[in-house]
């Protein structure tokens, strides 16, 4: 049997773990998953939309006993371990990467179509 507290415990660390990996903030870990929106996996997002009812449910009694700890539990796991798995400085590295990339790209258009236009007027 899940006790109150165990849920909202683990409810909230995952929410504190969003924060850190994920850099999203809410009042409670359901604001947070509406924040965290696609940078979750599906399946993932499901295990932590579970658990965040499990919590919800936690605070009434009679809610309480619906909860099975075995599907809470799995979904903890579940969603520790991908926010676990997650680099933050891979992934800054990687969005710092693909913007410098754009604007290389877009860099040398413009110079490709500058020089084309020289050479379509007649000075190149």
């Amino acid at each position: 049997m899940l006790d109150q507290k165990d849920v909202q415990n683990k409810a909230l660390k995952v929410q504190r773990e969003m924060q850190a990996k994920l850099g999203v903030q809410g009042r409670d870990l359901d604001h947070a998953l509406r924040r965290a929106g696609r940078r979750l996996p599906r399946g993932v997002y499901k295990q932590a939309a579970t658990l965040s009812k499990a919590a919800f449910y936690a605070r009434n009694p009679k809610m309480a006993r619906r909860l099975e700890g075995d599907s809470v539990q799995t979904a903890y796991d579940a969603v520790m371990a991908h926010l676990d798995s997650i680099d933050v400085v891979e992934d800054r590295k990687d969005r710092v990467l693909g913007i410098a990339g754009t604007i290389a790209f877009n860099l040398l258009f413009v110079m490709v179509a500058f020089i084309f236009y020289l050479w379509w007027r007649g000075y190149i």
